[in-house]
């Protein structure tokens, strides 16, 4: 089993999931709480059957599913068939998957020698760090990984800035939104992996998706 790349993810074209941070997402909307519990009941016996269980988010108005491989440390193929099978329980239900809403938040530290910085974050968040790695996780995923970038000390410099990763679809949408409420453009170098906006303060935020990231 090897680990999918976002182009051959995104060839599987599968409606209303999206690939974000190494694993596919996707957002059941459902009318009721009761209906969310049955879709989660279901999802859980196909786990079951399939011995690969997705991270499931049950919530009044919407069920949110996480799919990953961890032993590839991404998205495989066991990752797409059961995404598939869970678009085919949702549409049973009558309800259908969709991403436009789905994001994920990563928090970034710019820092001329984040090795200094990184233990206290970890100590004050109770966030692990993976083995010489240069980010801070949660094991239980409730909180945002905190990845720390090398940076110049020079003052003025930028210091905290989040990472909002989201769908390529949403990336015009948003930057439009983020525009019209008086956000700058400040660069899209690195599109379409990433863009960089700034509010009316000049703190900044990156868009992010997978593309060109393989």
């Amino acid at each position: 089993m090897s680990t999918l790349t976002g182009a051959q993810i995104a060839a599987e074209g599968l409606t209303g999931w999206t690939y974000l941070l190494g694993a596919l997402h996707t957002r059941l909307r459902t009318p009721d709480f009761a209906t969310g519990l049955s879709l989660v009941n279901a999802i859980g016996a196909v786990a079951e059957e399939v011995d690969h269980h997705p991270d499931l988010d049950l919530r009044y108005t919407h069920v949110d599913v996480r799919l990953t491989s961890h032993d590839v440390r991404g998205v495989s193929r066991r990752d797409v068939r059961l995404a598939r099978r869970i678009a085919a329980i949702a549409a049973d239900a009558g309800v259908e998957p969709e991403c436009a809403s789905v994001s994920r938040l990563e928090l970034a530290l710019d820092s001329p020698a984040y090795p200094a910085v990184l233990p206290f974050w970890g100590a004050v968040l109770g966030l692990a760090r993976p083995e010489a790695a240069d980010e801070l996780r949660d094991p239980t995923g409730a909180l945002p990984t905190v990845w720390f970038q090398e940076s110049g000390d020079e003052e003025p410099r930028q210091r905290w800035h989040p990472d909002v990763w989201v769908d390529p679809a949403q990336v015009r949408p948003r930057i439009d939104a983020a525009l019209a409420a008086g956000g700058i453009l400040v660069s899209d170098v690195g599109a379409p992996s990433f863009w960089v906006l700034a509010d009316p303060e000049g703190n900044r935020v990156c868009l992010c998706t997978w593309q060109q990231r393989d």
